[in-house]
């Protein structure tokens, strides 16, 4: 199954080769998955704004990057509803190493997460 997880995955070439356990973890497993996700990941802060009645399309460009760096920071069940998808798509030893360095991987993921709906909401 992990084969099959990770075949479907976008290739990311990087620049720069990663110096650290987290910078491949991030460039190997997360990046791949968050492209992969994206309008998924979309779709779900834009229902999430519907939901809670936020005139998010309505908003000027620097105001939909405001909401969407609180959104992400402060409403836990959207939080956590974004970092299920991502994790979803874990493999089990991906998973595994996820969870030895979990704080930083999750600071990871909702900043470059942070940065794609930006550049596709902001922007679109």
């Amino acid at each position: 199954m992990s084969d099959q997880r990770t075949a479907i995955r976008p290739l990311i070439i990087t620049e720069k080769e990663a110096t650290t356990e987290a910078e491949r973890f991030q460039n190997e497993t997360l990046r791949p998955i968050l492209k992969m996700q994206n309008d998924l990941l979309t779709a779900i802060f834009r229902r999430m704004m519907a939901r809670r009645k936020v005139p998010f399309d309505s908003f000027s460009p620097p105001r939909k990057e405001q909401q969407i760096e609180h959104s992400l920071s402060k409403d836990n069940r959207l939080r956590g509803l974004l970092l299920g998808v991502v994790i979803g798509q874990f493999t089990i030893g991906e998973y595994e190493q996820f969870l030895s360095q979990e704080s930083e991987a999750t600071r990871r993921i909702m900043s470059m997460m942070a940065e794609r709906l930006k550049s596709g909401l902001v922007d679109a």
